[in-house]
């Protein structure tokens, strides 16, 4: 999920699942029903917000069926916690339920105090019409019109409804070669023509567009137009709406404008709205959509994860606790610290540590980028912000999906950085023993093994979001401290590298067989 950067950031939603509730009571389920409308749930919106990759500085958000407007805000939210955010950010809603209008309102009036509090230009715009009529409008293309406005975000959760083939909206659909059997396929289907080339889309819909006759067209012009990337499946069918007691079976799915085919879709699984217990694998792209498929058929078949990665673990059977290891999320928040700072060392200063000075497992300080800072002011202010030096192993905290590997680890070696504290930046977890650093071979046998493949694979299959978190961390399986010893006799001034690395833990694992 994307993190927060400051307590400001969080009051557009901090009541939205109230409102959902609320607004359930008030109204039958029946009539909501009868419109298809399900209001998403605050968990989910801030995990299909979290889907969206780094974008433009200008950014267009469109949300076709907003609701309560969680889904808009959310992406809001998360945008502006992004170290490099937009510097103007345009929202456009459509929303046809006058008794949800209110709320809807005051969520665009929340959001855009959010951007002016944080130096973004906003602007907001509720279109109190049917989303389908107005965007064949948009989408049509004429000599004598002009055409309509395109965006970068696409974030929506559309009504689930069967379209009446002698309703108007099912003869607009047909007129401009939009062949759809549900609305949601409508709206979908409208909203990446909406985008602009390169622009994200991410949805939550049933998952029946995924194979079958009725979807066909539908399933064969997103494929070709959109480049897919994330899907998220339901283990059940009743928890992503529950409160609505939706029996379809829900999916979320991320994917870009564009032509080019990923080589591989990242799937994940959770049995409800806990996400951060969710089951990811990276699958091939020609296992999930078959190359020979005419029908273009979506696999998630997700009981065929590869379980080669839990086999080979098994061989690490240790815990932090058992090591009498711990791992932290460092301390400095350093827009919180920023007038201590120092582009510099100095004197008064110590070292600041970044994901930018990892280098091949080791840590390179100072680094002349100019980017970020390298020390901090040592004072009474900062004395918390700091921690003895030592030997540490740092993990980062953040990982962007099209980088190969989640889990990126490197070596504090003090015996490299004249200095008594250092700083750990909050984009870092760092290992420790009570507080400290630890033993130096100890250190480089647990860099040694958490750089090596078979844990990255690992840590894949059961972290279902883009952060390496210090909890996630804590629930690895770790060698045994013999184990960790031998590992680090490996790592002299240098990090092996990847194939030398996984050939020491194919090594390791091999001995424990014997």
């Amino acid at each position: 999920m994307s993190r927060l950067h400051n307590n400001m950031a969080v009051k557009p939603l901090h009541n939205l699942d109230h409102v959902r509730s609320s607004f359930n009571l008030a109204t039958s389920r029946s009539d909501r029903s009868e419109i298809g409308q399900f209001l998403t749930p605050v968990a989910t919106a801030r995990f299909m917000s979290s889907m969206f990759e780094s974008g433009p500085q200008e950014v267009r958000i469109l949300d076709p069926g907003a609701g309560a407007g969680v889904l808009f805000a959310t992406c809001v939210e998360t945008l502006i916690a992004q170290e490099n955010h937009p510097i103007s950010i345009k929202v456009v809603a459509y929303e046809t339920d006058s008794t949800i209008m209110p709320y809807l309102e005051d969520t665009l009036k929340r959001c855009q105090s959010l951007c002016l509090r944080n130096g973004i230009k906003f602007q907001g715009t509720i279109n109190c019409e049917d989303f389908v009529s107005a965007a064949i409008a948009e989408t049509r293309e004429s000599l004598f019109v002009v055409p309509g406005e395109r965006f970068t975000h696409v974030i929506l959760n559309p009504p689930y409804k069967k379209i009446n083939s002698r309703t108007a909206v099912s003869r607009m659909l047909y007129s401009s070669a939009i062949e759809v059997a549900n609305l949601y396929a409508a709206f979908v289907w409208l909203s990446m023509l909406l985008l602009e080339p390169g622009g994200q889309m991410v949805a939550i819909t049933p998952r029946s567009f995924c194979n079958g006759p009725y979807f066909r067209k539908f399933r064969v012009s997103f494929l070709r137009m959109m480049s897919m990337k994330l899907v998220h499946v339901f283990e059940s069918r009743m928890k992503a709406f529950v409160e609505d007691n939706v029996l379809q079976e829900n999916i979320i799915y991320h994917a870009f404008r564009g032509l080019q085919k990923p080589k591989s879709i990242t799937i994940s699984t959770s049995d409800g709205l806990d996400f951060h217990k969710a089951c990811t694998i990276s699958v091939p792209y020609d296992r999930v959509v078959y190359p020979s498929d005419r029908d273009m058929f979506i696999h998630l078949d997700v009981d065929s994860i590869d379980a080669d990665p839990v086999e080979r673990m098994k061989c690490f059977s240790s815990s932090l606790n058992q090591l009498g290891l711990s791992v932290s999320t460092g301390r400095v928040v350093d827009f919180r610290a920023r007038k201590y700072l120092r582009q510099f060392p100095q004197l008064d200063t110590a070292p600041l540590i970044y994901p930018c000075h990892f280098a091949n497992g080791l840590i390179n300080w100072p680094v002349e980028s100019g980017k970020k800072h390298n020390a901090i002011a040592l004072s009474a202010e900062t004395s918390d912000f700091l921690v003895e030096a030592g030997f540490y192993v740092l993990t980062k905290r953040f990982s962007s999906k099209e980088q190969k590997r989640r889990v990126m680890t490197a070596v504090y070696d003090p015996t490299r950085i004249n200095a008594h504290l250092v700083g750990f930046e909050n984009h870092l977890n760092y290992f420790h023993k009570q507080g400290k650093g630890m033993p130096e071979d100890l250190a480089k046998g647990l860099a040694l093994y958490l750089n090596s493949t078979v844990v990255d694979q690992y840590f894949r299959l059961f972290s279902g979001h883009t952060q390496v978190n210090a909890t996630d961390l804590r629930k690895m399986p770790y060698p045994s401290h013999g184990q960790l010893v031998r590992l680090g006799a490996y790592v002299g001034d240098t990090m092996p590298n990847q194939e030398a690395i996984d050939s020491i833990i194919e090594k390791e694992c091999l001995n424990c067989g014997q």
